[in-house]
């Protein structure tokens, strides 16, 4: 999977109150009183990605001006948001205040007691806010554990002087017109991420029909196994492409026509591709019992606040500033090309040009196709098993594709998995 990127100035100030978080270090519930702006006190650390560094400054200058008794220190990530859980598990005490993270870390990360759940007003603010796959994305049980502020899908980029509006409609047009990029052996760049959502949209269950239950999946099915044939069968199609870190290269010289990938990449292919850039949600596609629409994972890029953090009031204070509305538009959005999960500032984003996608009409053409991609997708979820998920399902994958797990084992290669992603997963 790929980290969600991205950050430059909040306009407007977040609130003249902020909730203080009373938690002790691994605690699993808070209690919480208003204060003012001035009361609050503290010299917190902000980790987040190294491409983030340089907008997020002007951020916390504008919050220490809000709160003049917090100093901030901005470092980067040690090793990115998408190892947050690694990276602090290492020693929480020595981890930064707040951290950047994706919300499939969430459950693995409360149940080590690493993060605490927001305070009932907290929870609160962000229902009100927030979409609702954003509010259902850092949501553990019955708590929160992030403090939401990007929504992340893949789409489908594509030359269109090779292929159409038409073309592009289902996996079969796209792939006998042109090359289609797609991850699918490269299990460190997003193999999994890309081809998992594969399964679910044949019908098979990934914890159950919302994330939640742990012995809920179905990939030793019928539906299952036709995905697994279905992989099987791109190694022969000379129109897929395996694709590689090299892909939106493969887009500029044509050795590609289209490309499944996240809005992160946009300003890139839209370079590569110039005048004949175009963006779509995904097709449909037969997996061998009709057509069904493609789904894509959906993720939530999170702030959260280290449990053990001295100074929780002020770290739940940034947290709230780098996710408020205007930080959401102005930073986010409008410098990172990061979709907003403020419902004001998704609907804001519609007329402001992301610089970091491209001009008005491209980052608009970006913005739809990634809302409506999120619409008919599927939420990673954030149980701790998911760790296991994503350590197994490549594997899976890579075997199915290169011929290594055959026809004849696929029912007994999935009843293995599927019974493997429901194991309890080290906190560690």
């Amino acid at each position: 999977m790929k980290s969600y990127k991205k950050l430059a100035l909040a306009g407007a100030a977040v609130l003249a109150t902020v909730t203080l978080a009373a938690c002790s270090s691994g605690s699993t519930t808070s209690s919480s009183s208003s204060t003012s702006a001035k009361d609050v006190s503290g010299n917190i650390t902000l980790w987040v990605d190294t491409t983030q560094v340089t907008y997020v400054k002007p951020v916390v200058t504008a919050f220490e001006k809000e709160y003049p008794n917090v100093k901030v220190t901005v470092t980067q990530s040690p090793t990115g948001s998408s190892n947050a859980k690694t990276d602090v598990s290492k020693d929480p005490t020595k981890a930064a205040d707040v951290f950047e993270l994706p919300n499939d870390q969430l459950g693995q990360m409360a149940q080590a007691k690493y993060i605490n759940p927001l305070t009932t007003e907290q929870q609160s603010a962000v229902k009100a806010n927030s979409t609702d796959v954003a509010v259902k994305g850092v949501t553990q049980g019955s708590q929160m554990y992030g403090y939401p502020f990007a929504e992340q899908a893949k789409i489908l980029f594509y030359n269109k002087s090779v292929l159409s509006a038409s073309d592009i409609k289902t996996f079969n047009g796209l792939t006998a017109k042109g090359p289609l990029a797609l991850t699918i052996t490269d299990t460190q760049n997003g193999g999994q991420y890309t081809m998992v959502p594969n399964f679910i949209s044949n019908g098979v269950k990934l914890y159950g029909s919302d994330g939640q239950d742990l012995n809920g999946s179905t990939f030793n099915t019928k539906e299952g196994e036709q995905v697994m044939s279905w992989i099987a069968g791109l190694k022969s199609n000379k129109n897929v492409i395996d694709a590689s870190t090299a892909a939106i290269g493969d887009l500029k010289s044509g050795k590609a026509a289209a490309y499944f990938d996240g809005p992160w990449d946009s300003a890139s292919i839209s370079k590569a591709l110039g005048s004949n850039f175009a963006v779509a949600t995904y097709p449909t596609v037969d997996y061998g019992s009709g057509t069904k629409q493609m789904q894509s994972f959906v993720g939530i890029e999170a702030f959260a606040v280290n449990s053990s953090s001295k100074s929780q009031a002020a770290s739940a204070a940034l947290a709230t500033y780098l996710t408020s509305k205007d930080t959401q538009l102005n930073t986010w959005w409008k410098e990172q090309g990061q979709i907003p999960v403020s419902k004001d500032a998704q609907t804001s984003a519609k007329t402001v040009a992301s610089v970091a996608i491209g001009d008005a009409t491209t980052s608009a053409l970006v913005l739809d196709a990634t809302t409506k991609q999120v619409n008919f997708s599927t939420l990673m979820p954030a149980l701790p098993e998911m760790a296991n998920m994503w350590n197994l399902s490549g594997p899976l994958i890579v075997g199915a594709y290169n011929g290594k797990i055959t026809s004849s084992q696929f029912s007994s290669q999935l009843s293995t998995f599927n019974t493997n992603i429901a194991k309890s997963t080290s906190s560690k």
